[in-house]
Order: C-alpha cells, then structure tokens, then sequence
C-alpha cells in the first residue's frame, strides 16, 4: 500500500471534533434527537477528500450503568486436542454483548483473552475482567474455549454463553457457577479422541464444564453511560518469535560475540518481538478514526468483498495472527492498575532508548495498545502496517508512530517543550546505552508520539488528549506529541537522528524475506550466517526464492517425520484419578533404576576383573 503513504501527505489537518449534541427540527429534547453520522473530509472543507479519517459522530446517549467483574475461574473435562500430548493447551475468548447501540455496526466487539494453560485438560485460570457501564438490562457473555496451536489454526473446544436478563447493585451475582460446554462448535477430532478415551475407560464421560463469576461492584460513575469499556487489569503480552525475527532480519539486544566486519558486539539471537498492553479505559470520547477510502479496493479490503478484498483482507488476518502469536514463548502478566512498575515494564518493552528504534503502534476502541518496531525492512512485508495492527478493524481511537529517548535531568521539561534539558539522541548523555545499563526510573524518558498514519489519518486536533490518556497509564513518563504534518520538518529531523542512533548503536538489518510461513533449513541458517560475517548478500532470482522455500518446507517436514516421538506424559488419557505429572515422575523413577541396575553391573564386572589379574599375579 504505497498508495497510502502519498495520499496522506496531500491531505491537510481535519477539522476537530464538534459538538457531540445534536439537534434536530421540531424537538427540543437534545437527548431524543437521532444520531446521524457526520464524517468529516481528510481534506480541507474546500477539497473534500476521499471517506473515512475522523469521525465526529458522538457516543449515543444513556444513563450510567455498572462496574461489573467477570472471573473464569477454571474448566474441566475438556476434549483431548494435541495427538501427540494427549491433551490440550486450552484458553477462552470472551466477548460481551449488552443491549447498548455502537457508534457504528462495524465497531468491534468488546472481549478479552486469558493466559494459556499448558497440557491440561482441568484448566485453573482465575482471570479476572472489570467492565464498566454495564447496562441495567443485563449483558450476554460469549465464552470461547480454544486449544493453543502455534504451528496451525487454534482448534475451539466448545462454546459457553451466560445471559443475564437484568442487574443492578441488589443483584446477588453468579458465583463459582458451572456451565456446560457446548460441544456443536467443538473441533470433531477432539471430542472423537475423548471418546475413544471413554470407551476405555480412561476418562469418565465427554461433558465438559466451565466455572464463572460475576459480581457487579457498584454504579459507573460516568455522567454519559453510552459505552461498555474495559477498566482492568492492565496486562502486557510480549509475543516473540525467532523466525520471523530471522526472516525480517531482527534481533534481540544481548551481549553476543564480536563481529569481524564492524568489532561490535553481536547480539545472541534473532527474534521478532510485538507487544500489546491493556491500557485503563476509556480512550477519550473524540478518538474515533474509520479507515480511509483512498483507493476503490480499500473498502473491499475491509469488509472482505469480493475476490480481491477477500485475498486481502484474509492475507492482512494472516499476517496480524503470525506478528501477535501465541506460544509457549509468549509472556502474559497483569497489573492491578497504572503504576510507575506498569511505566518500566513498558520501558523494557520497548528496549528504553537503546538502539534508535521507531515504533508503529495502533490504540484500539477498547484501550489495548499494539505497537512493534517499524522500519524499512519491516514494511517492506507488510501489506499496511496499521492495518495489520489493527487486524483489519474499522474503526479505531488513534495510530501512528513513537520512539522514546533518554534524558539528562529526570525532573526538568524536555527540549521539545523548552526546558533546559539534553536528550539521547541526539546528544551522547552518559549514564545509559551504549556504556552503561539503562535507568530504571520513567521519569529519565520521554515518549515522542505521532499521528503519522495513512490508513487512519487520526486527527491532529486530538494530540493534546492522547497525551494526556498516556500520561495517565503511563505515571511519570514525559509525553510528546507531534504532527505529523504540522510539525513534519521537526518529526522528520528527529526520526532521522532516530535511524542514525540505530547505525551506530543498533542491529544491522542484513536479510528480509518475502515469506512469512516458512521453515529455515540448516543450509539458509549458515548462509545468513556467512551474509552477516562478509556483510553481503547476493542478488537471486524470484526463481531461487521459490525453490529454496519448496525444499525448506520438504526437508522440515521429512525432520520433523524421523524425530516425531509421542509423548509419554498421558494425564488426559489417564483419567482424573492419575495424578498429574505422575508419567513423568514414573518414567523417571524408571530411567534411574535402570542406570543404577547399570552402573552396578559395570563396578561387578570391573570388580571380577581385578580380582582376575590379583589371581595371575600370584
């Protein structure tokens, strides 16, 4: 989408947000009225420029309703999804639906994720999720369980739905209660194994069942109950994969060997990191961006029309599903609130200001905070960068780019704001990267972010409240915004001295690939290896792509055939009564008898030796 980077730089700032009551003729009940969509151009009023960009359409109007929490406490009996473990790796997707109209009917749905729990059929999750402005007419909860499959297509369980018909701070609740698993959505396979486990005897029957809680906490103290929004917990999710990191040439800061070519210190491995954070809700009402129309196969794209945006919109899905992918890599960890511990591990994430890194990043509707490192050789995989972060959603609150950098005085304001204050880059501040470890404290760094995103074209208008949404979720960080057109010369020389940082002090990018899916054979690992040594690389073929990508699929797959061996660890199959964990303490059990068997044989064997050769002796 090349497209969209020149159409972004022809558009002008839109204008702000206007209003959001409305009236209409013959009545004077501001509340009654009905809500009609007013878009604004992304171009100037006389130039109305293509659809989409900032959307002034307001919240509809409602009374407060409630601060509700959800627990998913734990499931049992669920099927037996992995073949080769004779388990599942299960998780659930929530999503709640309450009688509330949106803005739009493409607004995405209001859901949550829990943390995976690892080869178990009796998960134990206890994931909490506060939801604020519940209405008094109830909510209806759509739980999703999924079996954790990195290499393929999550494989779903079953389905629980909780319908309450009405709350309200009198209502006694749902606690610890059981729900049946729906299995007509259920992966057949699962459920065949389950019962074959059955008929056995290994287990004791297929109905599987999921705890739940829900307790309201009291009213929303909101004057405008128009929108459900997540309120906590914040967690952050650090998604890492070494083979994409490969393919796209991204490595990890670590204290490695030192490279012939340059004599810098090499970093330990390659590896790709995206990140999301669940930021406290709500985003500022205004924030409110559909994408932009400024080609006729764009829409297509996002409403999956057609043949065409079909391939797209399923590529963009594909693409956003292998960046943000779950593994047993994957790390997930909550915070009660936003605290100065959430600012540093957000500082962590981002690296703090090592190696002059840019970020993109995509705020969504519900305050979940996406972002990964961008650059040249990122995009050039990429379809569209935000779209993919936003996994192909309507609308959003706000996207573009941030990098952070380190300051001199931890108390005094930024240069960018006046101060008497020096910031890394681009000046050389001791006490941190290249030399030194990094300061913990957040108030040594400051955020440098922008609106600078062409598929959404956020509102400049509406920089002051991004800020001041981030300086809350974020105590103690120094936040600055930019615009990406406004200030462009200012953001332009900044982001320059970012990439210059990066030459002197980050990773060198030295491959990047097309594919995105395949395997690496041992033969591509040393030749990247060698690129890196020489710092060259020669020009292929298209033709060479394609053949050495089919016989890296080949050989993977014939590897993965020879050293396939199924596990020995059969809880699932081994009903509840079989502690868990006991095949392995069994086996191990096993495993020393027979080496102490061994070793015995061996000291008998030695010890008739010698007595042997006493006996020739004499």
């Amino acid at each position: 989408m090349a497209e969209e980077k020149d159409s972004a730089q022809d558009s002008a700032p839109h204008d702000g947000p206007p209003d959001t009551q409305q009236k209409t003729e013959g009545s004077s009940d501001v509340s009654q009225a009905p809500l009609k969509p007013q878009k604004t151009g992304t171009n100037s009023s006389k130039n109305k420029g293509p659809a989409g960009g900032f959307d002034d359409t307001p919240i509809p109007k409602a009374p407060p309703g409630y601060t509700v929490k959800f627990t998913f406490h734990k499931a049992t009996n669920l099927p037996l999804a992995d073949i080769n473990t004779l388990s599942a790796d299960p998780f659930v997707v929530a999503q709640l639906s309450t009688t509330l109209p949106t803005r739009h009917k493409e607004d995405p749905p209001l859901q949550i994720r829990t943390p995976t729990i690892r080869q178990c059929t009796d998960p134990v999750w206890n994931c909490e999720w506060i939801v604020a402005n519940v209405p008094a007419s109830g909510f209806k909860l759509k739980c999703r369980i999924y079996d954790e499959d990195p290499a393929d297509h999550d494989d779903r369980l079953g389905n629980v739905h909780v319908n309450v018909d009405s709350i309200s701070e009198q209502w006694a609740g749902i606690k610890d209660q059981s729900y049946p698993v729906k299995k007509r959505m259920g992966s057949k396979r699962a459920y065949l194994i389950r019962a074959v486990a059955v008929c056995f005897n290994k287990v004791e029957h297929m109905h599987g069942f999921l705890n739940v809680s829900v307790e309201v906490l009291g009213k929303t103290g909101d004057e405008n109950g128009g929108r459900a929004y997540t309120i906590g917990p914040q967690f952050w999710i650090r998604h890492q994969s070494p083979l994409l990191g490969r393919l796209l040439g991204q490595k990890e800061p670590g204290q490695g060997q030192v490279s012939k070519k340059t004599g810098k210190t090499k970093p330990e491995k390659y590896n790709f990191q995206a990140n999301q954070m669940q930021l406290r809700g709500p985003v500022p009402e205004a924030m409110y961006h559909r994408f932009v129309e400024f080609k006729p196969f764009v829409k297509a794209m996002f409403t999956a029309t057609g043949v065409r945006g079909f391939i797209l919109s399923k590529a963009l899905h594909h693409q956003h599903a292998r960046v943000y992918n779950f593994d047993q890599n994957t790390e997930f960890k909550l915070f009660k609130e936003p605290s100065k511990e959430f600012t540093q591990k957000f500082l962590e994430l981002v690296h703090y200001d090592q190696g002059g890194r840019i970020f993109t990043y995509v705020l969504t509707l519900d305050s979940l905070f996406r972002f990964t490192e961008t650059g040249k050789e990122f995009g050039i995989d990429m379809l569209s960068k935000h779209t993919m972060h936003s996994d192909v959603a309507a609308y959003i609150a706000f996207s573009g780019e941030f990098f952070i950098r380190r300051l001199k005085h931890a108390h005094r304001p930024p240069p960018e704001e006046g101060g008497n204050n020096k910031s890394h880059p681009p000046n050389d501040i001791e006490g941190g990267p290249p030399e030194d470890d990094s300061k913990k404290d957040p108030s040594y760094y400051e955020i440098i972010i922008d609106n600078d995103s062409g598929t959404y074209r956020p509102n400049a208008k509406l920089l002051p409240q991004l800020r001041e949404f981030f300086e809350s979720n974020f105590p103690g960080l120094h936040v600055v915004t930019l615009d990406c057109q406004g200030d462009a010369d200012k953001m332009e020389e900044m982001k320059k001295e970012q990439r210059e940082l990066k030459k002197k002090e980050g990773d060198q990018i030295v491959y990047t690939q097309l594919s995105r899916t395949s395997s690496l054979s041992s033969s591509d690992i040393d030749e990247l290896d060698r690129l890196e040594e020489s710092g060259e690389m020669s020009q292929r073929h298209l033709r060479h792509q394609v053949f050495r990508e089919a016989g890296a699929r080949a050989d993977a797959a014939k590897a993965h055939l020879k050293e396939y061996k199924p596990s020995s660890s059969r809880e699932a199959w081994r009903g509840s009564k079989h502690q868990a964990r006991q095949d392995n303490a069994e086996e191990h059990a096993t495993k020393q008898g027979e080496a102490s068997k061994t070793n015995g044989k061996e000291e008998a064997s030695k010890s008739n030796e010698t007595d042997g050769e006493k006996a020739e002796a004499r």
